[in-house]
């Protein structure tokens, strides 16, 4: 019995340590009203519109440097895709254009620096 309680316990103390570092002690509030998710400590903001795409990244709350960066977004609408590619502008990678972007709407976006990816994130849109 007292194996079982320590194995128990022992399973308890590994989830609650993988939540909490999944957490990494805060909370993702987007600055720009859209969506927002964390990879490899990056904040990713993802703002869509019909007209305008935007990502914003941010490394411990200070805006990430943009420069010399591209991202690849494929927007998937049920049997739409779309892929659309992002470059510097102020602060974020952009484009602009011709978007759909219903409810439900799901964005994968492949963020690049010097041809090489830095990191993959996935969005759902509302």
């Amino acid at each position: 019995m007292k194996i079982a309680q320590l194995i128990l316990a022992l399973a308890v103390s590994i989830s609650g340590t993988a939540i909490a570092a999944d957490n990494h002690g805060h909370d993702a509030k987007p600055m720009h009203g859209g969506a927002v998710t964390e990879a490899k400590d990056v904040e990713y903001e993802f703002v869509a519109t019909a007209d305008k795409l935007q990502l914003y990244m941010r490394d411990h709350g200070k805006p990430v440097a943009v420069a010399g960066m591209t991202a690849k977004v494929t927007l998937l609408a049920g049997s739409d895709k779309q892929d659309v590619q992002l470059q510097p502008g102020d602060g974020k990678l952009e484009a602009s254009g011709s978007f759909k972007i219903p409810a439900a709407t799901k964005a994968v976006i492949v963020v690049s620096k010097a041809g090489k990816s830095v990191a993959s994130v996935r969005f759902t849109l509302k």
